[in-house]
């Protein structure tokens, strides 16, 4: 991945942001734009790590408002699992533990250094409610502690209509799989 830029326009990328959250407002019924753009710029921090995950081909968006806790939940709605974050195992540890054939890095770490999180399953469910992604590709999901102890991991994807979650060996790496982020502000 190539390194992060910071965000020197916010006023532009605060409008991508809002055509997108205008685009699926039907599932934020009572949710207004200025709520959240108010939430975002009290975040700069925050608003540069979406920004992070605009400039590796996430196109966020807001997935969900917890208005009890008064968080705003954004996360990767590209179609596909981006590009810029595919062919990387899971997490670090399954990267010290291939011998052969290493990946670039891990989709865990690639996250933090994003300040983002892997999407949780009940996240990645939620999307695929909102809009069907994975159709061609697969995301890691945020896997377990029991699950990743035993060294496996858990990945998503669309086929056939329906979502899936698989598992696999946390050291594995495939050109169609990547990872999906969240970031809470």
């Amino acid at each position: 991945m190539a390194s992060p830029k910071i965000l020197s326009d916010t006023n532009s990328f605060l409008e991508l942001l809002q055509k997108r959250f205008e685009r699926n407002s039907s599932h934020f019924e009572g949710i207004e734009w200025n709520k959240i753009e108010n939430r975002l710029l009290q975040s700069p921090e925050k608003l540069n790590c979406i920004f992070q995950l605009e400039q590796t081909g996430g196109e966020p968006s807001l997935l969900e408002y917890d208005s009890k806790k008064d968080i705003c939940t954004f996360c990767d709605f590209a179609a596909e699992s981006p590009v810029e974050r595919r062919s990387l195992c899971y997490d670090d540890e399954a990267l010290e533990s291939r011998k052969k054939f290493k990946p670039a890095g891990s989709a865990k770490a690639k996250a933090e250094e994003m300040g983002a999180e892997l999407i949780s399953e009940q996240e990645y469910l939620k999307l695929q409610g909102i809009q069907a992604v994975d159709i061609k590709t697969s995301s890691w999901i945020n896997t377990p502690g029991e699950m990743r102890k035993l060294g496996g991991a858990l990945f998503g994807d669309n086929r056939f209509g329906r979502i899936f979650f698989y598992h696999n060996g946390a050291e594995s790496y495939y050109a169609g799989r990547g990872f999906r982020c969240v970031v809470r502000v």
